[in-house]
This record gives structure tokens, C-alpha cells and sequence, in this order.
């Protein structure tokens, strides 16, 4: 196994239906990935099938031994009523160091902010305590499920930023699910568009212009890219047929 973690011929089904098929994927360290497709394509199936928490129909994903993997859910799940300190939320699911914590809080910046209820937080903020969270140990794999829902346009362009000096300090790989394509398509080592099976994939560049990706998200692929919103949901009955996969030349 070449990379930090590997996905091979991997199908995940849900009730009746595929979810994700034939999907071979490796992971190398310090490289940015992110995952585009329309709703319903199986991009957080994706991320869980690669923390573990769903186990695929079909195919194998192979660790690397020792693997430490740092996950950033679409949404917490918690009672908004349970009464919980984001200090104490980086705690879970095991007690973390002060000076560990120290160190992330101030580094996600959220430093300030430790003795809040989780429930109380602003959208910016519980992403980035949820981020710290997921980097305390260290994480060799960095997974992100659409980390900039709901923050408006600053937000997420300080969010990205965040995430790429992270890449760098820490030299893990990222792996995120994003509808920002404006950013994708600067911020990325490789793009991975997907819609039930991996359509194309390669540098940011190679899919923009690739058939596959054009069919999904139209032709606005050029310099300053459109954001893509969860209402576009009409690009989702487009040709499923696209197999290519371009390679970055």
C-alpha cells in the first residue's frame, strides 16, 4: 500500500440503493484532497467509510499502521440542552492535557471562548472548537465534512487559510467535502468529483475542464468560480454514465 490510507473497490449501500460503487481512492501524506459532487452523491458516506464508522458492502480500505485520524462532522450532534463547556468538549471522548489544549485553543482561536456552552456558540466558532478537537492528537489524515456550511464568505476564506497552515505544521493530509468551488479549485492539491462513483479526479485545473465535471456543475468553471448551493439539486439527474478519470498531465 502506497499513502496513508487506501480505499479499493469500495461500494457502500443504503436500503435499496447503491450509495457509492467501485470507488478507489489512496490518500498521501501532506497532500489537500477535496471531494465535489452534488447532493446525495455519497461524499459523507465517503468520509465515514474512511474514519470507520461505515463498512463498505464491497472492497477493502487498508491503514496504515499507528493511522491517527482527526474528523470535522457536517453537524454535532449534542442536546442542545446537556450543559457542556467547550473546554470540556475537548475532553471527548478522553481527557486532553491542559497545555495540549492550550496549544490548539490558541491556535484555532477559540482561546477566549473555553468556558462557553457549546450550545451557545456561533457557527464560526463551534467549527473551530470542533477543529481543535479533531487536531489535538495529531491527526496523521485530517477530514473535513463541508467545515464552512452556514459561515459567510470571510469566514470560510479564514477557515481555509487555518486549514492549509495546519497542513503544513502538522504535515497531515486533508480531506475535505466542500460546495465552495471557488475555493476548491485554488486551495486543493487534487479534486475529486463525485456522484455515487468518482467521475474525474486530478489537479484542480485537469477537472475543471474535464466533461465529467461540466455535466455536474455547468460551465462556470473558469477564474472566479460560483459558489455551488445545496439548492442546485437539478444538476443531480445529469448523465451518470461519465467514467473518465483525467490524470493531472
Amino acid at each position: 500500500m502506497s499513502g496513508l490510507l487506501s480505499l479499493q473497490d469500495v461500494a457502500v449501500h443504503y436500503g435499496q440503493g447503491p450509495v457509492l460503487q467501485s470507488v478507489d481512492l489512496t490518500v498521501r501524506a501532506g497532500e489537500i484532497i477535496t471531494i465535489v459532487g452534488p447532493n446525495g452523491s455519497g461524499k459523507s458516506s465517503l468520509l465515514r467509510v474512511m474514519t470507520g464508522a461505515v463498512r463498505p458492502e464491497q472492497g477493502r480500505v487498508l491503514r496504515q499502521a499507528g493511522l491517527r485520524i482527526g474528523y470535522v462532522p457536517q453537524k454535532l450532534r449534542l442536546d442542545p440542552t446537556f450543559p457542556m463547556t467547550l473546554r470540556r468538549f475537548l475532553d471527548l471522548p478522553q481527557p486532553a492535557g491542559d497545555h495540549a489544549v492550550a496549544l490548539v485553543a490558541e491556535r484555532t482561536g477559540i482561546s477566549g471562548h473555553m468556558h462557553k456552552q457549546i450550545a451557545s456558540l456561533s457557527g464560526g466558532l463551534l467549527q473551530r472548537g470542533m477543529l481543535a478537537r479533531a487536531i489535538l492528537r495529531r491527526p496523521d489524515v485530517l477530514l473535513l465534512d463541508e467545515p464552512t456550511q452556514g459561515l459567510d464568505q470571510a469566514g470560510s476564506a479564514g477557515f481555509y487559510e487555518l486549514i492549509e497552515d495546519l497542513r503544513n505544521e502538522l504535515n497531515c493530509a486533508v480531506v475535505m467535502v466542500s460546495h465552495d468551488l471557488h475555493v476548491v479549485m485554488s486551495a486543493s492539491d487534487r479534486v475529486i468529483c463525485l456522484n455515487g462513483h468518482i467521475c474525474c479526479q486530478g489537479a484542480p485545473d485537469v477537472v475543471s475542464t474535464a466533461p465529467e465535471y461540466r455535466a455536474l456543475f455547468g460551465r462556470g468553471t473558469r477564474g472566479t468560480m460560483a459558489l455551488y448551493r445545496h439548492d442546485h439539486d437539478h444538476h443531480h439527474g445529469h448523465d451518470h454514465e461519465h467514467h473518465a478519470e483525467p490524470s493531472p498531465k
